[in-house]
């Protein structure tokens, strides 16, 4: 099979270069890269995200990455967003910032400090995935590692308009403290507030398996 061709879209997120060799550990040319028309050719998109919520979004931004995220759903073309990189994919977040900035508003839902008597949440947690997952095949009773502070804690399911049209999402969940949500599985969008790249075993076979689907 040729290998599939992943751009890692460098919006200026920190180091994701962990993020590269976890996919090309799993099979999948790998390119780190800016480039609006590199990101809209490739086979699948990973869309990284670590620190502020609010600076992410302004660097996703001005990567242009609303638009290369709404071209790619509309063809069916899978986006993975990781930690941070999913978070950006809801409408807002109540995290601190000296300038705030919109969610890219792909899913209705707040971003919220976790309710937890440690935070950040930090360490290797269980999911709760749901039935008929396809992103969690065969390692549905992992667990996966987590560095994080903030989290979607209530999700909302929205109207079936749009991308939400087309597959109803999948949503996983984990617990520190309350309950929030670990993953999304939605059509071609999918999205993890998890590292799978830093998941060992159980993340490198979710990363393949989302090559897999492509």
């Amino acid at each position: 099979m040729t290998a599939r061709r992943v751009v890692v879209l460098d919006h200026g997120s920190g180091n994701v270069h962990s993020a590269v060799r976890a996919l090309e550990r799993v099979g999948a040319t790998v390119e780190l890269t800016a480039d609006r028309q590199r990101a809209l050719d490739a086979d699948g998109l990973l869309l990284p995200g670590v620190g502020n919520f609010h600076a992410c979004v302004r660097g996703m931004r001005a990567a242009d990455a609303p638009r290369i995220i709404d071209v790619r759903l509309s063809g069916g073309r899978p986006v993975l967003g990781v930690c941070v990189g999913m978070q950006a994919l809801f409408e807002s977040s109540t995290e601190p910032s000296a300038v705030a900035e919109e969610g890219l508003a792909e899913w209705p839902g707040t971003v919220e400090r976790l309710e937890a008597p440690v935070v950040p949440h930090m360490g290797w947690t269980e999911v709760d995935v749901p039935a008929g997952s396809t992103l969690f095949a065969g390692v549905e009773s992992e667990r996966f590692y987590f560095v994080h502070s903030y989290a979607v804690r209530t999700w909302t399911m929205p109207e079936p308009t749009g991308h939400f049209a087309v597959v109803a999402p999948k949503v996983t969940t984990a617990t520190h403290g309350d309950r929030f949500v670990a993953a999304v599985e939605n059509g071609p969008l999918s999205a993890t507030q998890f590292h799978p790249e830093k998941s060992g075993e159980a993340g490198l076979h979710l990363l393949e398996t989302w090559v897999r689907s492509f």
